[in-house]
């Protein structure tokens, strides 16, 4: 009797250039400011819409993948875009970093008192931490998740749009930069590395 052949792994996902996944995320921000400063917030929200989708059809195509935060992101813009054309009012496109944040903290936070961390998922991490590695780090961004809403409300109710465009592109994305590498001392003492895993005889 022979015994049934043993499924195929699945090919390893392509990685991502770290640089281009960057600027995939920056540059929907970057024509989102530039628009803003020439032709004001409601051109600018179009440009961020078109945008948000050319950088997800992008990374599509390079990697066959959409990481999951970004389609989040690109939803959210696209449903609060809608309404700021629609209502005529800035404030919902204002209002979308405050939401998606929200989103993502609470996920986060309620993954972890389930048990079931999903940062892995939420930040289309390639990574291998302990169990205590995976608790500690979620922890870490679901609270910062709710730092950056509390920021963008901050910003957004109490200076002017333009201020507030740039801060998006100059103060939010150095803040989640410094932020991730403020962690890589915890991801280094926490990592599974091949060598660490038993062997299986």
């Amino acid at each position: 009797m022979t015994e049934p052949a043993a499924a195929k792994p699945k090919p390893p996902r392509p990685k991502q250039n770290p640089a281009l996944k960057l600027a995939l995320e920056m540059g929907p921000l970057v024509l989102f400011f530039f628009a803003n400063a020439k032709f004001g917030i409601y051109v600018a929200t179009g440009v961020l819409m078109a945008s948000v989708v050319a950088a997800l059809a992008a990374s599509w195509l390079l990697t066959r993948h959409v990481p999951i935060m970004p389609l989040v992101t690109a939803i959210a813009v696209l449903f609060f875009g809608a309404l700021t054309f629609i209502f005529q009012d800035e404030l919902f496109i204002k209002m979308k970093p405050t939401i998606v944040n929200c989103i993502f903290g609470v996920a986060l936070l309620v993954g972890l008192a389930m048990g079931k961390p999903l940062l892995p998922v939420v930040l289309d991490s390639v990574m291998r931490l302990s169990e205590a590695g995976w608790r500690i780090l979620t922890l870490r961004w679901g609270l910062f998740f709710f730092l950056l809403a509390g920021i963008n409300e901050l910003v957004w109710r109490t200076q002017t749009t333009d201020f507030w465009v740039s801060f998006k592109v100059f103060g939010t994305m150095p803040i989640t930069i410094i932020f991730a590498l403020a962690q890589i001392p915890l991801i280094m003492k926490h990592e599974i590395k091949d060598e660490d895993e038993p062997e299986h005889w």
